[in-house]
Parts: C-alpha cells; sequence; structure tokens
C-alpha cells in the first residue's frame, strides 16, 4: 500500500512540475503540491495504523456477528430437522393408535355380539324353562279343579279306578 502511495506521488510530481504554460508568471504550485504530499505523508503516518485497526476490527466483529448468524442458523435447522423426526414419530404413533383402535372396535364388536347371542339363547331356554313350569302349574290346577268337581258333586259316584283314569285323560 506504501509503495503504491510512493508510486503515485512520483508519477504527479513530474505534473506538478512541468504544469507552468511557460509563461513568468510566479505560480506557488510547486510548493502546494509538496505541501499536500508532505501534509498526505503525516496524515498516513499518523493515522495508517488507526485506520487499519478500525477496518480490521470492523471485519471481525461483522465476521463474529455471521458466525453467530450462521451458528443460529445452524441450530434453528437441527431444531427444524429435530421437530420433523418428531412429526414423524407422531404420525406413525397416530396410525398405530388408530389401527390399535379400529382392532379393539371389532374385538368389542365380537365379545357384545358374543354376549348378546349368549344372553338370547339363555332367554329362549329361560323362556321355554317357564313355559314348563307355567304348564305344570295349569296342569296342577286344572287336575285339582277337576277333582274338586268331582268331589264336590254328591250325585255322581265314581269308584277310585274310574276318577284314576279321569285324571289320567285329563292331564295326559
Amino acid at each position: 500500500m506504501r509503495k503504491l502511495f510512493v508510486l503515485i506521488m512520483l508519477a504527479f510530481a513530474p505534473l506538478a512540475l512541468f504544469a507552468s504554460e511557460g509563461a513568468e508568471t510566479n505560480y506557488d504550485i510547486v510548493q502546494r503540491t509538496v505541501n499536500f504530499v508532505i501534509f498526505a505523508a503525516i496524515l498516513w503516518y499518523l493515522l495508517a495504523d488507526k485506520i487499519k485497526a478500525f477496518f480490521a476490527d470492523r471485519s471481525l466483529s461483522i465476521q463474529a456477528e455471521l458466525d453467530k448468524v450462521q451458528d443460529t442458523l445452524k441450530e434453528s435447522q437441527a431444531k427444524v430437522d429435530d421437530a420433523a423426526l418428531e412429526l414423524e414419530k407422531a404420525k406413525k404413533l397416530a396410525v398405530e393408535i388408530v389401527d390399535g383402535a379400529n382392532a379393539e372396535i371389532d374385538s368389542i364388536k365380537a365379545k357384545i355380539a358374543q354376549a348378546v347371542d349368549n344372553e338370547i339363547a339363555n332367554l329362549n331356554k329361560n323362556f321355554d324353562e317357564k313355559i314348563k313350569v307355567e304348564t305344570r302349574k295349569l296342569k296342577v290346577e286344572i287336575v285339582e279343579e277337576v277333582l274338586n268337581e268331582l268331589l264336590s258333586s254328591e250325585n255322581i259316584g265314581v269308584s277310585q279306578d274310574e276318577l284314576a283314569n279321569i285324571v289320567l285323560k285329563k292331564v295326559a
């Protein structure tokens, strides 16, 4: 950088020397150019390190900020990837739960159907037994009624054998 600055100054020095028209005008362009070069050199000497340090620090702070943003981006991407994996797991779990629930529903339906069939069979069996019991009760009542009627009527003379035959016919 310094070499470039020196080369530029050396390139402009002849221009400053030969810039006159050739007339006898007394311009102080040479002195002003020399003063400017000295001023620029002094500024460069005094401020070059500070300016370089400022820009180096600025570059480092920008790089640090960029690194922090990239780290945050990587963390966010990792979280997104983890969330996507969790989503896939949740979807698989939901499918398993639905399949399990459907299987459980089928199982419960089968159990309920079996229980209903058993209950219907029990009700039919109880109904048949109840019919048999009621039939026996009616037979007993009819026999009792017939016997009471026969025994209460005084004008009918029935022997024991005839009474047994009558009862057997009525019951059968």
